[in-house]
């Protein structure tokens, strides 16, 4: 990805903004997004028009208070776009990188410097690390921060044995010893949070902290439905009509993103491997591995993220879970909430990172 589309500003120069606020919608090759402001101020420039592609990581607007000079910005702006790099600002630096474990390879990236305990991103079913786009740069900013592909999925090893929780988060915990990764944030989404929880339960002195965003394990109930046309369809009409059930704006699904589900599934043993996952974990249209036993006697300090409107696994999941695990449930969200309420979930894992 290098590139995306301001589509439609919500502001005009002078207004005032909150942190939180809408300011424009971007559209890149892989999702369609809110962009939310980081910053309270006022929006004192606008440097990208609707319709013109930027690079990843370009500068289109500055925030800033009232009686900052407008010579300090016109000075900020020079510095930024002298010292930019698409290269950079794309990947935070890095590339994707492929770790040799016993019985295959992980496809990671790695992004980010500094001593604050190392971020580990684990994507759902179907995804890849691309997932955690909007999330692991913020968290990059101070720490280091993993993101992977499960085996079966985008650049890691297409190996159909590896079907269950417990052989994918033994895939995790062999690439974790491979990059010498111990006390760590684990953060996971969907079936990456139920391999994440089943890491921390077996393997509880390696982990600083777990957030699950709309986890499998909490409970049986799945849309099965869901699961076998992620499966199944290699129509592209067909794919975007299944794949906005993850959104609870339908609108945030592009074309491109549609399209790279479906180049992912054309990769070999990519569709062998998706199937064998949803069977070991999804048989007869429900999830196979109840985690919540295990996770509510959990020492390892807990937060549970989810999308009110989630319609693949039922938010529900995360009713009367003990107050020592941190739930928040997100208002106008569904399954990828990390993706459509990006700003408020970098807020939550920040925060919670932070606090332990």
């Amino acid at each position: 990805m290098t590139e995306g589309v301001i589509s439609r500003w919500y502001l005009h120069e002078g207004d005032a903004v909150s942190r939180g606020d809408e300011i424009v919608d971007i559209e890149t090759e892989k999702v369609a997004n809110v962009y939310e402001s980081p910053h309270s101020g006022i929006l004192r420039r606008k440097l990208v028009h609707e319709g013109r592609p930027v690079p990843i990581g370009a500068l289109f607007g500055i925030i800033a208070a009232r009686d900052v000079k407008d010579a300090e910005i016109d000075t900020y702006i020079e510095n930024f776009q002298s010292a930019f790099s698409l290269t950079e600002a794309s990947t935070g630096g890095a590339s994707a990188e492929v770790v040799d474990i016993p019985g295959g390879f992980i496809r990671f990236l790695k992004q980010g410097d500094g001593a604050a305990t190392a971020a580990v991103f684990v994507h759902g079913f179907g995804a890849d690390l691309n997932n955690w786009l909007l999330n692991q740069p913020v968290l990059a900013e101070s720490r280091l921060a993993y993101a992977i592909d499960l085996p079966g999925h985008g650049g890691s090893v297409k190996d159909p044995k590896i079907c269950n929780i417990e052989e994918l988060a033994a895939a995790v915990l062999r690439f974790l010893e491979a990059r010498n990764l111990s006390g760590i944030h684990l953060i996971g989404h969907s079936l990456g949070g139920g391999v994440a929880a089943r890491i921390a339960i077996d393997r509880s002195a390696l982990v600083r902290s777990l957030t699950l965003i709309a986890p499998v394990g909490l409970g049986s109930d799945i849309n099965g439905s869901f699961i076998k046309g992620l499966v199944e369809i290699d129509r592209r009409k067909d794919m975007q009509s299944l794949l906005e059930k993850l959104f609870y704006d339908p609108a945030l699904v592009s074309r491109e993103m549609t399209m790279g589900v479906l180049n992912a599934k054309r990769v070999d043993g990519a569709v062998e491997c998706l199937t064998s996952i949803a069977e070991g974990c999804f048989n007869g249209g429900h999830q196979t591995h109840i985690l919540r036993t295990d996770l509510v006697q959990l020492a390892v300090p807990t937060q549970v993220i989810w999308g009110e409107a989630d319609l693949i696994i039922p938010p529900q999941q995360a009713a009367n879970l003990p107050p020592s695990m941190n739930v928040h449930i997100v208002a106008e969200a569904g399954h990828m909430v990390h993706l459509e309420r990006a700003a408020e979930v970098n807020g939550l894992i920040a925060h919670f990172l932070e606090s332990t």
